[in-house]
């Protein structure tokens, strides 16, 4: 919210009600106002008027780290060392087939909720790597010095290919960061899919890779080319639609049509603007030649 007194006002005026009619007290002190962009003054006087404490980037929100740059590595360091923990609790007296179940089913899971949200770092994923492939081919102990029994590429291939099927940790991370993609394009009602498209895409623009916006929505924008490769674009008014890059009747028009392709003004042009038109003298460089026609 803005730093607002009148705004912070507002929100008070409706926890408290809430307070009222359902019985529960509203324990404000347990509150924390994070200053962006604020004097010290201004912030510890809008904390006073609204009864909470003052707090400061990063901090933590459900596990995760919230501040206004990538999170470092450091900040990872909880997800390791509750593998690591996790690592000495394994039972030795588990078979190479329970080995690759805890392998499968507590390590794998472990930073999933991190990887939804963020695009890990190689160093984070990589560790956690180690304590996996460790699970999986040395048991509990630590100390231990096992070679592996095969390499861990082949060990992440699918089990119909004849391997072990263990998730390779940096294509899953991608696969969950291209779920956002897929709710912003089809304009889900969320609020942060609301808040992108008003902050970056009011006036008509549409998604690239170029950088943008948040580290977050950055790291997201670096999976469009991945995202627009699979999937097919259903037409409603054309807006959100690229003309020449994105999927639709089948194929990506830029491949298919290549030699058309290099003669178009606007690569990068909607369908709808496509459809509003004028002719082909607005879309294309003419005169065209004849290999563009075949």
């Amino acid at each position: 919210m803005e730093a607002c007194p009148n705004q912070l006002s507002y929100l008070k005026d409706l926890l408290l009600p809430f307070s009222t009619s359902t019985g529960l007290k509203v324990n404000f002190s347990k509150s924390m106002l994070v200053p962006i962009n604020l004097s010290d003054d201004q912030a510890s006087s809008l904390a006073t008027s609204f009864g909470c404490e003052l707090g400061k980037l990063p901090f933590t929100y459900l596990g995760l780290p919230m501040g206004l740059t990538k999170p470092k590595v450091v900040y990872f360091l909880p997800l390791v060392h509750k593998c690591e923990r996790r690592l000495t609790c394994t039972s030795s007296l588990l078979s190479q087939a329970g080995r690759l179940e805890v392998t499968n089913s507590i390590f794998t899971a472990m930073p999933m909720f991190f990887m939804y949200t963020f695009k890990l770092h190689k160093t984070v994923i990589k560790q956690v790597d180690k304590y996996r492939k460790h699970c999986l081919w040395r048991g509990s102990d630590i100390n231990a010095k096992q070679p592996p029994k095969d390499a861990w590429e082949m060990v992440c291939l699918p089990k119909k290919e004849g391997v072990l099927g263990v998730l390779n940790l940096r294509t899953q991370n991608d696969a969950l960061l291209l779920k956002h993609l897929h709710k912003f394009f089809n304009r889900c009602d969320i609020p942060w899919v609301n808040l992108v498209w008003e902050l970056y895409y009011s006036n008509g623009s549409l998604p690239s890779t170029r950088k943008k916006g948040s580290f977050w929505w950055s790291d997201i924008l670096k999976l469009l080319d991945s995202y627009k490769g699979m999937a097919m674009v259903t037409i409603r008014d054309g807006v959100s639609c690229l003309f020449w890059d994105d999927m639709w009747l089948h194929r990506i028009p830029k491949q298919a049509f290549p030699e058309l392709f290099s003669f178009a003004r606007n690569p990068h042009i909607s369908v709808s603007s496509v459809l509003d038109a004028g002719g082909p003298a607005s879309l294309f460089h003419l005169p065209i030649s004849q290999e563009a026609f075949q």
